[in-house]
């Protein structure tokens, strides 16, 4: 599919956003973290919207890492229930807006009644055709590289495979992500400078950028800024300005 465009702009085609900021931000403001959280969500829905509309074919949100599970239970318990309900509520509007949903991560540390609504939700839009919505939850990156990692071990050991035969398109093949390109884009809110084990294989080749601005605040003008300098980027996946300049295309190196 070609990439998408807004104002002349090109868009990148799959943005990945890790969605930081919630709880500072509502103690900036005096107020408990789950009034962040719940803003963050509001936020979420307008970021999943406008991408929609401009014609993006990925977007993956870090709604919840395997490190969060490590915060106080009460949060943990607010950030399920409100998951749970975000499901509930948004079910309807993806199957109107054609957006199709999908979760990566280890979803079986999900409480039951959570699980079940995201379960409900990936049924009710596989059929969609239109944007692919992903959710990293209970999500990390080294793991996901080890999970694949140990299948690929275990195709040596049954003798589907030789050692010879591990590459890296092997490796990929083995991730979460398998069907669904690399990132072109990586945003992260709240001026944090690091990945937090968010798509650590994937991203080797993203394009990052990171805004002093947090989750809470990121509204839609925050996020076409984002695409404007993506749209500024000259790509060159380890080629010299000089050969893309004689004609080698992205498709022609391997990242």
């Amino acid at each position: 599919m070609a990439p998408a465009s807004f104002g002349g702009s090109r868009l990148p085609s799959h943005v990945a956003i890790i969605m930081d900021g919630n709880g500072r931000w509502a103690e900036m403001r005096g107020r408990d973290r789950a009034f962040g959280h719940l803003r963050g969500a509001r936020i979420a829905k307008q970021t999943i919207e406008t991408c929609a509309g401009l014609g993006l074919d990925q977007l993956t949100l870090y709604a919840f890492s395997t490190e969060n599970w490590k915060r106080p239970r009460a949060e943990v318990s607010f950030l399920m229930l409100l998951l749970g309900r975000h499901m509930r509520k948004e079910r309807l509007n993806l199957v109107r807006n054609n957006i199709r949903f999908s979760v990566i991560g280890d979803v079986s540390r999900l409480p039951a009644p959570v699980l079940e609504e995201v379960e409900k939700t990936m049924a009710a839009t596989s059929a969609c055709t239109g944007m692919s919505l992903t959710f990293a939850l209970s999500y990390g990156g080294r793991q996901e590289i080890a999970n694949a990692a140990k299948a690929l071990a275990l195709d040596v050991a049954a003798g589907r495979m030789s050692a010879d035969d591990i590459t890296e398109e092997a490796l990929s093949s083995k991730l979460q992500t398998s069907h669904m390109p690399d990132p072109d884009l990586i945003i992260r809110t709240s001026g944090e400078f690091r990945l937090s084990n968010f798509m650590l294989w994937q991203a080797a080749y993203s394009e990052l950028y990171v805004t002093e601005t947090m989750w809470p605040d990121f509204e839609k003008a925050e996020l076409l800024k984002a695409f404007e300098h993506f749209a500024k980027r000259e790509r060159r996946f380890g080629c010299t300005k000089a050969q893309l300049e004689a004609g080698t295309t992205a498709d022609e190196v391997t990242p």
